[in-house]
Formats: C-alpha cells, structure tokens, sequence
C-alpha cells in the first residue's frame, strides 16, 4: 500500500513542539481556577441555552466569550452529593457522600477523602470557598480543615435555619422567632423555626440571623477580595463560589421588574453577581484564569413558580405517571445542568460542545492543568477533559452514572446508566412534583431504554421487542455490571449521618434561635460587626 505524502504541517508540528513554539495548553505559571456552582439551577436558565430566558446577558457573554456544554451532568441530583463529587471527582457510592448533611451532623465529606483544595494547595495555590458547603461543618469537617485557606459563607443552604426576612418560598417559612414564650412561635411544614441561619467566616459566626437580602454583594465583595488577595501574593489561587441562587428562599433586590417576577429577578441578581466575579477576573489580566460555570443540580419541581425552566428535558414519561423528573431525580431535568467554561486565548470563544461530561470532570481537569498529580489509591470517575476544553476533541465520556438522590430505591445507588445517545432507567419515581404527586416508585428489570437523540423529552422508551433495544441491552448491561465491579473493587469511603444537637452551629445558645446579642435582624456589615466565635469540639 502506498503511503500518503506528509503534508507540510505534519512536518512543521514536531519541529514547533521541540522548540516549544506551539503549546497552546502550556502556561508560564499555573492558571488561577474560578468555580461558580448555582444552586437548582435549571438547564433552560440561561438564554445561551434557552431563547425565552431573558434575564442572563452577563451569563450569555460568558458563553459567547467562551464554551458552552450542552451534554453537561451533575453527579447527583441534590446538595451534598453534587458538591463531594465536584470536591473528588468520585461519585457518593466511593465517597461515601449519598445524601445530604443536616444542621446537626457530627459528619461530613470522610477524612481521608482528598479534596481538591487540598491538592491545589500542595501545588502553592491560595485557596478560598465562599458560599454554600455542605458538606459536614463540625470540627474537622469545616472547609478550613479541607483544604481551604478562607471561608466565607453558610454552611449549609440558606433554608437550613430562620431568618428575619424569610423571602419567597413555598410553603412560606415565617421569620425567627425573638422571645422564647411557646406562642410566639409558629410550626410550618418544612420550615426551621426554632434555629437561625449562621453566617460563618472561617470558623467564627458573624452573624446569626442572616440577612439574605445582602447576601448575593456579600458573596461578591468577598470573592474580590479573595482574588484581590491571592493576586498581590503572586500567589495562583483557586476560587470555589458556591451560590445560594437559585436555591428558596429567593430574595430578589426590590421590588422585582414588571413581568419577571420572583424567580426572574433572582435569577438576573445571580446573573449579575457572576459578571461581577469575571469582571475581578479579568482585571488580573485577561488569559490568567479559567472560570467554570455549572449547577449543583436541576430545579426543584415542587416549589412551582419559584423552580427554574427545565429546558426540552422535561422527563415526559415521568410527567404522564405524577411526580417531579427535575430535582432529586434520574431524570435529565435532574441532573442535566449549564456549563460554560471560559478562558480567554485557551478555550475557545463562541464554541458549543455536544461532548458528553460531567461535575466530576472538574476535579482532574484542574489538577492536571495546575501541574499536580491525583491522590492515589483510589479510583476516579472524573476525567481530564482539558483536551475538550481547548476544543481539540470533543469526546467525553463513553458511559455515565446517575445515582438516586432523593427519589425512589436506596440514597446513592444507581438508578440510571448513560451509554452513548442511550439512556438505561432502572428505578423511576418518588419525587413530590408542584401537584403534589410523587408517581409511583418503580423498579424496571429490563431497564427503560430511550435513545436521546430522538427522544430528549424522554418520552417514550424504546419498544423491548425492537431491533433497537435487543442491540444496545447487552452493551448498557455489561456497562452497568463492570462499573457495580470496579465501585466494590475501588478503595470507598463511608459517612458518619449520625446527629447530635451539639452540632448546630450557634453563636449564643441563652438566645432564642441562637440570636447574636446586638446583631438585632443582622443589618451590619460583617466586616465591622462583633464577631462572636463559634467554639468547635
């Protein structure tokens, strides 16, 4: 057989590479790393992905300037899961992270889980979590004892604890109660009445109640001044912004614009809030830093109006039978969230991947593009996708996991396979919609099989007698049975879940809901308010 003719190029690219004249994914010093989580965002929440979505212009810039996923996965579909998989890059079923923390919790992300603060700071990177954590906040499961030089935040979500202006939720929370006589208080389903919401820097309680209508600057300011920080340093760092959008309560800036209501005025306040954060970001010098954008998980389906838009991935099967196919479950609209990815001169501007990946991806990618090594001993499910980033392919992963989060069948376990366009569903149902219907908790052996491609309303599984379905079954069947292997093969982790009241975070436990004395509905800024410290066993 005849040998083609190298074309010029072929003959140019080595020579470029040894004189170090082409490498476009080398950098002189380590890239500083932004990740932006929102929280119960939905997929059609932004307008770069759907076109009624008007309330996200910075958002949408960010996606013009830089990548946009479309085939973007959380690694489970509620809180503390998505947020230990981000941290290590394995799913809840290695981890041990299946479900979520509560106010009380002894435990939290198992110790000898290495998170990705952790690495990055033994690669001389600065390291700061601003938001959300939860992920275990007693003793040495703070985020100062995992990895993370500076914390600034609630260390849970924001409808863990009272406030003085409780916000838009649904039901209605009422506001922290300011005497301690039994009548004064008034009991709601799925509302904390008796405990008020901590706000934390490091491990001191700043104020307590929160006072959420300043938060989105707070988070903001300090973000500023973290990167403000670490960049007069020379110091790389690396950014982990947990949101409270588009989690309830809502608490969007007065009043809300004509025709957007609650849920679009908060969206369009966290819309800004990320503008702000690529603004500091750019100002270090355009090409220094890579910023990430995703979502914890898809919107929660039983808050109705005050839940985000789910895009085309409406989980219609599950729709026909009640129940939610957002939030908590395996459907797309569960787990299916934004991405974008931007780093000016790296990463292509204008650039739409259909590459499928995932929450999990994050934790390699940046390791490896700061130079460091992974932990060892363990087995990952992330994967280094910095060759898709820099656009050079556009091949993810060949299978995905998605584990129940919430809805029917055992927290962690896996209730739905991805393999290619396919879609393997074993368990279905449990999730409580806006109706208040849950659809009924199904186990299917053979799984529903649909072909996403054609179907990504999941609407109607493939016939089990077609060609189709006989063809791809034993291929999602081997997929499933080798990664149940290689998980009860890997080196796992187990969480502590136990409780004990101890463990509520509260700055002054003679007060009633744990009132700082002087904070007086937390209207001061942190910065200059009595900081009372938060004694941690």
């Amino acid at each position: 057989m005849r040998t083609p003719p190298l074309s010029p190029w072929a003959v140019l690219m080595p020579t470029l590479l040894l004189m170090g004249l082409w490498a476009p994914c080398v950098v002189s010093r380590q890239p500083n790393f932004i990740v932006i989580l929102a929280d119960d965002v939905g997929w059609g929440d932004l307008g770069a992905n759907w076109a009624e979505t008007k309330e996200t212009p910075h958002l949408d810039q960010l996606a013009a300037e830089g990548t946009r996923f479309v085939d973007f996965h959380s690694a489970a579909s509620t809180c503390s899961p998505s947020r230990a998989s981000l941290l290590t890059g394995r799913l809840g079923l290695r981890n041990g992270v299946t479900h979520n923390f509560a106010i009380s919790s002894l435990g939290g992300l198992p110790r000898n889980e290495t998170t990705l603060a952790e690495v990055l700071r033994e690669a001389g990177y600065s390291t700061g979590a601003i938001g959300k954590w939860h992920l275990g906040h007693h003793g040495q499961h703070h985020p100062n004892s995992r990895g993370f030089d500076y914390y600034f935040g609630i260390p849970y979500s924001h409808d863990m604890g009272c406030t003085d202006t409780p916000g838009y939720n649904l039901p209605p929370c009422p506001p922290c109660p300011r005497h301690s006589t039994t009548a004064s208080r008034v009991e709601r389903k799925d509302c904390y009445t008796e405990v008020a919401l901590p706000l934390l820097e490091n491990t001191t309680i700043i104020q307590q109640p929160v006072e959420l209508g300043s938060l989105a600057r707070r988070y903001a300011e300090e973000a500023e001044r973290f990167i403000q920080r670490a960049s007069a340093k020379g110091q790389p760092f690396f950014l982990y912004l947990a949101l409270a959008h588009m989690h309830v309560p809502l608490v969007p800036p007065p009043p809300p614009a004509p025709g957007r209501g609650v849920y679009g005025a908060s969206l369009g306040e966290m819309d800004a809030l990320v503008g702000r954060v690529k603004e500091a970001a750019d100002s270090l010098g355009r090409g220094s830093t890579l910023l990430w954008f995703t979502g914890d998980n898809g919107p929660w389906a039983q808050k109705c109006e005050l839940a985000g838009r789910l895009g085309p991935f409406v989980g219609a099967w599950q729709r026909q039978r009640g129940g939610s196919s957002a939030k908590q479950t395996t459907w797309e609209g569960g787990h299916r969230v934004p991405a974008l990815v931007y780093w000016p001169g790296r990463v292509p501007a204008s650039r739409t991947s259909q590459a499928l990946l995932s929450i999990l991806d994050i934790f390699p990618t940046l390791v490896a593009l700061a130079g460091a090594a992974l932990p060892p001993n363990r087995r990952f499910d992330g994967l280094d996708v910095s060759p898709v980033l820099f656009g050079w392919s556009d091949v993810g992963h060949k299978v995905l996991l998605h584990p129940n989060s919430g809805a029917a069948g055992k927290a962690g376990e896996i209730a739905a396979l991805r393999l290619a366009q396919y879609k393997a569903f074993y368990t279905t149902g449990g999730a409580l919609a806006c109706d208040g219907s849950t659809g009924p908790a199904q186990q299917h052996h053979p799984p529903l099989i649909f072909n996403l491609d054609r179907d990504m309303q999941e609407q109607e599984p493939l016939d089990v007698a077609s060609r189709e379905y006989q063809a791809v079954l034993p291929a999602i069947s081997r997929a499933y049975a080798h990664a149940l292997q290689d998980i009860a093969a890997d080196n796992v982790s187990v969480a502590d879940y136990s409780q004990d009241p101890a463990a509520i975070p509260c700055c002054n436990v003679q007060h009633v809901g744990c009132r700082c004395h002087g904070a007086h509905g937390a209207t001061r800024d942190p910065h200059v308010e009595s900081r009372t410290p938060w004694l941690c066993p």
